[in-house]
């Protein structure tokens, strides 16, 4: 990982154009974010069915809202971000609710905000730059996703392997999060 954008966009959108754009690939990123809570309360609920209907809806979601953007040719600045935040809140949510049960650790959902954080500030997104992402950083957001998804089919399926997988991985997404992060400070200190 180097911390630079295999498809860093070149020239980037003009400062002040992070500006929200109504279009339907954003309404469909706005229902994962929508999810987001509704997650954690049937998590918290003990209604892993529903759990897992809401998480395959986000799933579906985040799968067609950046194809929809490009296939309509309305992909932004703002719609990288907005994808990617909505990313970051969807997984967090899930990740508390379920080291909150006991399943993943507890400092992960932390860890995925202040990663998020840090991928923003690096890449001056909120200047209206797209965002600049990496091999590790982008595989950890794939297996935030698989973590969760992991944790709710154990609770669905009373699954003590599962269980014990969901917290193996939430630690080793705790380790390579924090891989990222010193990655990304590295390479920022060291091209300044």
């Amino acid at each position: 990982m180097n911390g630079c954008s295999d498809k860093e966009k070149t020239p980037p959108e003009p400062p002040g154009t992070i500006a929200p754009k109504l279009t339907l690939a954003n309404a469909l990123t706005l229902s994962r974010l929508l999810l987001a809570p509704l997650l954690v309360w049937v998590i918290l609920s003990g209604y892993w069915l529903g759990s897992l209907l809401i998480f395959f809806a986000a799933a579906l979601s985040d799968f067609f809202d950046g194809r929809l953007a490009r296939g309509r040719n309305e992909d932004t600045a703002f719609g990288g971000f907005f994808d990617h935040i909505t990313d970051a809140i969807f997984v967090a949510a899930g990740c508390w609710a379920l080291a909150h049960i006991g399943l993943l650790p507890f400092g992960l959902w932390i860890i995925i905000l202040a990663a998020f954080a840090q991928y923003t500030l690096d890449s001056k997104a909120l200047a209206g730059r797209y965002l600049r992402t990496s091999w590790l950083g982008r595989a950890n957001g794939v297996a935030y996703f698989f973590v969760v998804l992991t944790g709710l089919l154990a609770m669905a399926m009373d699954s003590s392997a599962l269980r014990t997988t969901a917290l193996l991985l939430g630690w080793m997404l705790v380790i390579t999060t924090v891989l990222s992060m010193g990655d990304r400070a590295w390479h920022l200190w060291r091209h300044r």
